[in-house]
């Protein structure tokens, strides 16, 4: 048994200190994940939390012989979800139609690095946009696979679902992103 597996037995019969090393150990990739998700910092902070308040109150059905980081990785997932349903039930209560707030007026600038900035800026929110609107089927697996590099049996074991399976939502996910980016830079030079 390796030390990480040791700590998580240890965290799994209520070691707290276990599992602080444990949530220490996970944080950062973790966090990047559900940012990228939900889109928000201030949100990405909430869910990271309600991810890792889960987990200690599920802490007693976690089976020591899975990786923790896998387990940890499909709570996140579920709070994420959970995020995404109440986003979508109070954009139907206030009458909000799009994920879009009024960019601010920024301050003129006429150099080039601003211009250069802001188009940088214009095109992180397009792909983010994009993102927010692929379905979770497919959103989950692109990200899991993009952003942390996991292989298509990991994030199937993540998400109990087959490595072929991964393998076919990640390809429609990226049909569906690059699709909607074209049709974002569509709409923006109309």
């Amino acid at each position: 048994m390796d030390e990480g597996q040791s700590i998580a037995v240890r965290a799994a019969a209520g070691d707290r200190a276990a599992f602080t090393t444990l949530m220490t150990a996970t944080k950062a990739d973790l966090h990047r994940f559900v940012r990228r998700y939900v889109g928000d910092e201030a949100e990405a902070q909430d869910v990271l939390q309600d991810t890792y308040a889960a987990a200690w109150f599920a802490l007693r059905r976690y089976d020591p012989a899975r990786p923790f980081d896998v387990w940890l990785r499909a709570i996140a997932l579920n709070k994420c979800r959970d995020w995404s349903r109440r986003r979508a039930v109070r954009r139907v209560v206030r009458g909000v139609m799009g994920l879009d707030a009024p960019e601010a007026a920024a301050v003129g600038d006429a150099s080039p690095e601003a211009e250069v900035r802001l188009d940088d800026q214009r095109r992180a929110q397009r792909v983010q946009r994009a993102l927010a609107d692929l379905p979770d089927a497919l959103k989950a697996p692109l990200l899991l696979a993009a952003l942390e590099g996991r292989s298509h049996a990991e994030i199937g074991a993540i998400l109990r679902i087959t490595p072929k399976a991964v393998e076919t939502r990640i390809a429609r996910a990226r049909r569906k992103l690059a699709q909607g980016l074209a049709a974002a830079q569509t709409d923006q030079t109309s």
